[in-house]
C-alpha cells in the first residue's frame, strides 16, 4: 500500500496559465507516475522503491508536501 495520503498533500497553482487552477495531484507527475503504477502492479510495492521515491521527489518539486 502506498504511503501517500491525500490529506497530506497541498494543491499548488499551475504557472504560465490565464486562469490560476491548482494542479491537482493526480494530474502532477504524470511521467513518473506512470512508472511507478506500472512496476507496483506487475512487481509489488516492495520492489518498486526507487521509482516511488522519484515520484514523491517530483510532486516534492512542485510544491506538494509528501
Amino acid at each position: 500500500m502506498s504511503s501517500l495520503s491525500a490529506a497530506s498533500v497541498e494543491p499548488v497553482a499551475v504557472t504560465g496559465s490565464t486562469e490560476k487552477k491548482p494542479l491537482k495531484p493526480c494530474c502532477a507527475c504524470p511521467e513518473t507516475k506512470k512508472v511507478r503504477d506500472t512496476c507496483i502492479i506487475e512487481k509489488g510495492e516492495e520492489n518498486c522503491k526507487d521509482l516511488i521515491e522519484a515520484h514523491k521527489d517530483c510532486m516534492r518539486a512542485l510544491g506538494f508536501k509528501i
